[in-house]
């Protein structure tokens, strides 16, 4: 069955027009995009770490005349939950865009960041740290974050070999299978590993493999933030031609978009953010394909609008998500990919049902 398009022809057509009066409508939507949805990050953000099983006084926190050894609140605040606030941040805004752009690239509504199998290798090389390397460290950081990331980028590569150019650009076909076939294959794997593992490894990669914001530090954040902020810029240029992509690679040349060079930073882009994502928290499921397509109910189709909106909302999105993780059974903790499943299979059902 062949996919229907990420968004109706007609919507991103009136979107594809530079007129003046075209661009103040535009910086005036988008401005209040950015406001809205930036509105909503940061109240996620601001309230987060206030949330969990122990309260906190803010005040005695902040507090500059207590050592900060001494002091509990600021400990708990500063230590146990604002790194885990800004990793959510982070993970949830690139899966989001990350999202975004891959439905635009495959033209398919129900493309995630683990269509091409990114997550896949990047969960066969974290679990293979894990199993077989969990003792040893580069520069005093686990290895897992980095053979997470080298994973990823080898199924890219992988992927990308097979669908590279042809006459009109990459073919997303290609794209699509090869990510469909190196999913069951590297999963495959995963399982592999898990026979070889004992007890204490295979319950430690099972955790992993559901999604966690265990972020402990500020390191890993740090680690991971210049390919976030690599694959930002790249979202902020490949915007305008997402829109004309969507309506497929003809129909893009014809409008004067080099179809193969968009093609490959759509590409680069959304594999760079899923790929610090996954090593950062695992693989965490939904926020990809949920916040798209509630930004585009907001926003409309144009990917202008649609890409900022998808990564603000997916901040706000996924702090969210791992707030109730750490307070819903408290004082244990789920995996924040547990919510987002629990939260993501009615909305993907209800997408189905009502918007055929």
């Amino acid at each position: 069955m062949k996919p229907a398009p990420a968004a109706p022809a007609a919507s991103l057509e009136v979107a594809l027009a530079d007129g003046d009066t075209r661009h103040v409508s535009l910086g005036r939507r988008l401005a209040r995009v950015v406001v809205g949805f930036g509105a909503a990050a940061l109240l996620a953000l601001v309230l987060a770490p206030l949330a969990g099983s122990t309260r906190v006084d803010l005040l005695r926190a902040l507090d500059p005349t207590i050592p900060f050894a001494a002091n509990v609140d600021a400990q708990i605040l500063f230590v146990a939950r604002l790194p885990r606030t800004l990793a959510a941040a982070l993970v949830g805004s690139a899966l989001a865009a990350s999202g975004v752009v891959l439905q635009a690239l495959l033209r398919n509504p129900l493309a995630t960041p683990f269509t091409l199998g990114i997550a896949a290798g990047s969960s066969l090389a974290a679990m293979l740290a894990l199993t077989f390397g969990s003792a040893l460290t580069l520069g005093g950081l686990s290895l897992v974050p980095f053979a997470s990331f080298v994973g990823s980028i080898g199924a890219v590569s992988i992927v990308y070999g097979l669908a590279r150019a042809r006459r009109y650009g990459l073919s997303t076909d290609v794209l699509l299978l090869a990510g469909v076939t190196l999913n069951a294959f590297f999963s495959a794997l995963v399982l592999l590993v898990q026979y070889f593992a004992d007890a204490a490894e295979t319950l430690r990669t099972v955790r992993w493999l559901m999604g966690t914001l265990d972020v402990a530090s500020y390191v890993p954040i740090l680690t991971a933030l210049p390919f976030f902020l690599a694959a930002a810029a790249l979202f902020a240029w490949i915007a305008r031609p997402l829109n004309l992509l969507a309506l497929g690679p003809d129909a893009a040349a014809a409008r004067g978009v080099d179809v193969l060079g968009a093609q490959r930073v759509a590409f680069l882009s959304a594999s760079l953010a899923t790929g610090a994502a996954v090593s950062l928290a695992g693989p965490v499921g939904f926020v990809g394909i949920i916040v798209p397509h509630l930004v585009r109910i907001v926003v409309g189709a144009d990917h202008r609008l649609v890409l900022p909106g998808a990564a603000l909302l997916g901040a706000a999105f996924l702090t969210v998500c791992d707030v109730g993780a750490r307070t819903l059974f408290a004082p244990m903790e789920l995996p924040v990919g547990i919510i987002t499943a629990v939260t993501g299979g009615p909305f993907f059902l209800w997408l189905l049902v009502t918007r055929r």
